[in-house]
């Protein structure tokens, strides 16, 4: 029974946004194809137990949810019965399981029509393809959770009414697309920023996921710099998972990482991707954030982080894209570059409002305010952004930092 459930949890956390693409394409409902998943799911956890896991668990997955999809078509009589008909013979051909296709970019694209609210598309894709629920989807974006949910509501209900057409646009409407789906494939990887390796959770599924929609972007659009730009950017920060921590689980900052551990063969290609897309001559956020990333690569050529470079490039990337969180790694760069003071010009220029739950900006005030010499607010900073740390080796981290400093302010915080 437990190898059962366990087969059907694997397949919900890898194979959740090719089934649902797959079903989407033919009903054009999302909301429908995500209820039929999910029954298909439930069935899954009460059959297999007692006849096993079958061989292919994506196609009797898929079978299942569509048989739903058609009962509940009969059911609301919103189709004849020749068109059931129809749908029953192209189901018996369509490929077989080992050949079931990747439909998910499509799905991307039709979640980044611009009938849909630019707002919500990038966490619309989030929640179909890669199958996040509102809560994360939310506090990703700093959203209350309700109010994300009914966005998404929305927008599916948009898809469903307008009959936006499921496949991949025109030539020329592709550039307009093309950035709210690189922007949902980096939301991805982002989430998936601060899962451990080997750990069984769908978070760390989540990094494979980008970077496998990444590249197969790359090989669709080969001449779109964007695209390479961000294939590059995730190959950059790939290259340094094995890093992120040592031995025993605990956290490892960027500046403190042993470069031996670093992928050389990831790096390398990156570096290919970001000289491709760096023959256009337009400036990209990806590309801009992908030599950000490359900058810090070369340390371990040299030794060296050239943090000069670093905040040019930040100050280049702050001026085309200037959202909080390009804002704050804005001032965590100038931090490092010795500019605490420019560092904190930066972050009161944002709005408190946006601020509350981000802990990167907690964090990044909290080391301003030291460099500059205030380390008792630099205490109270590094405090806030510890009650907003979730990952346990980050949380001791940061508690082991605000102990060192409180022992030199003599334990006081005021």
């Amino acid at each position: 029974m437990q190898a059962a459930r366990d087969a059907a949890a694997r397949a919900a956390r890898t194979s959740y946004g090719r089934l649902l693409s797959l079903l989407v394409a033919r009903s054009r409902d999302i909301a429908a194809a995500e209820d039929a998943l999910s029954e298909a799911l439930l069935a899954a956890l009460q059959a297999w137990p007692a006849s096993g896991v079958p061989d292919n668990p994506e196609a009797w997955l898929i079978t299942a949810a569509r048989n739903r999809l058609k009962n509940a078509a009969r059911h609301r009589g919103v189709v004849d019965a020749s068109a059931i008909d129809l749908a029953l013979l192209q189901d018996e051909l369509a490929p077989e399981p080992g050949e079931l296709p990747d439909e998910r970019l499509k799905l991307l694209f039709v979640c980044a029509h611009p009938a849909i609210d630019e707002a919500v598309r990038t966490p619309l894709m989030l929640q179909t393809v890669l199958g996040l629920d509102a809560a994360q989807i939310g506090a990703a974006f700093l959203v209350a959770p309700a109010t994300m949910g009914q966005r998404l509501v929305r927008a599916k209900a948009k898809i469903k009414d307008a009959g936006l057409r499921f496949e991949l646009p025109n030539a020329e409407d592709m550039p307009e697309r093309l950035g709210d789906v690189l922007n949902a494939i980096y939301a991805a990887y982002g989430l998936s920023w601060d899962a451990v390796a080997g750990a069984d959770t769908g978070v760390r599924n989540l990094a494979e996921e980008a970077l496998f929609l990444s590249r197969l972007l790359v090989t669709l659009l080969p001449a779109q710099p964007e695209a390479r730009g961000l294939l590059a950017l995730l190959l950059y920060c790939e290259s340094r998972r094995a890093a992120r921590r040592s031995s025993d689980g605990s956290f490892v900052p960027l500046k403190l990482q042993d470069v031996r551990l670093w992928s050389r063969d990831l790096i390398i290609e990156a570096e290919q991707h970001l000289s491709t897309a760096s023959r256009s001559g337009v400036f990209g956020r990806y590309q801009c954030e992908a030599a950000i990333q490359s900058v810090h690569a070369q340390r371990a050529l040299t030794g060296q982080t050239r943090h000069d470079v670093l905040t040019t490039l930040y100050q280049l990337l702050a001026t085309h894209c200037p959202s909080v969180g390009v804002l704050v790694a804005q001032a965590a760069a100038m931090v490092e570059a010795g500019e605490a003071a420019q560092a904190l010009a930066v972050l009161e220029r944002l709005v408190p409002a946006e601020l509350g739950s981000y802990q990167p900006y907690w964090v990044t005030l909290a080391n301003a305010m030291v460099a500059a010499g205030d380390r008792s607010s630099g205490a109270r900073a590094l405090q806030t952004a510890i009650g907003l740390t979730e990952d346990v080796a980050i949380r001791a981290f940061l508690l082991s930092s605000l102990q060192a400093l409180l022992r030199h302010n003599g334990g006081a915080t005021a």
